[in-house]
């Protein structure tokens, strides 16, 4: 990836931690872009398409993990969102 090379100074603090993050990983992703165009052709011609759909492991693991919190989010919860019935 190609990023410019021009900088704000006062966001250097914030965001030199982003960009090294990203020079670390370029080149070392775990994608295959032939195998998302395939995945893509396929959710195309699908007749069912999921309305989302995770493409790579990562992806799953960070979503599994959103909703993992989710869930005990709601448990911890439950009795306050139960207590507006009436």
């Amino acid at each position: 990836m190609v990023r410019s090379e021009r900088s704000i100074s006062d966001y250097d603090s914030f965001f030199d931690p982003i960009r090294q993050a990203r020079q670390e990983k370029h080149g070392a992703q775990l994608g295959d872009p032939a195998k998302l165009a395939e995945a893509v052709l396929g959710l195309v011609m699908s007749d069912t398409p999921p309305p989302q759909l995770l493409l790579g492991s990562d992806a799953l693991g960070l979503v599994r993990k959103r909703l993992h919190a989710m869930l005990q989010e709601i448990d911890d919860w439950e009795a306050v969102t139960c207590s507006t019935d009436s």
